[in-house]
């Protein structure tokens, strides 16, 4: 159960914003069969997706040494805490992580 969680949930965090409709559906229909076995209520994909796609980037943020940390601090806003969205020519790099956590922080800032 620990690998199948894991893999599942590696996967949300990181295709979050490319999960089609019908994943999602077929995800929240395994979660809901789950929470029923387990007796107890379970968060959706799209709630477990988000919350990990955020403490992702303030984590980001938070570490000196990651990788990204330099791209996220130059997309800072010097007026508010807001991310500045990253210039997306293609729709495949547009629906990747970084913009998609971009939004997701502003969204919840």
């Amino acid at each position: 159960m620990t690998v199948v969680a894991s893999a599942i949930l590696y996967r949300v965090v990181c295709w979050n914003s490319g999960i089609t409709e019908r994943e999602r559906k077929k995800l929240d229909k395994i979660i809901r069969k789950s929470s029923s076995v387990l007796g107890c209520p379970l968060d959706s994909v799209r709630e477990v997706g988000d919350r990990r796609v955020l403490t992702k980037v303030s984590s980001m943020l938070d570490n000196e040494s990651h990788p990204l940390h330099g791209d996220l601090t130059e997309l800072r806003s010097s007026f508010s805490d807001r991310l500045l969205h990253p210039r997306c020519v293609k729709e495949r790099y547009r629906r990747s992580f970084l913009p998609a956590a971009v939004r997701l922080h502003n969204e919840h800032c």
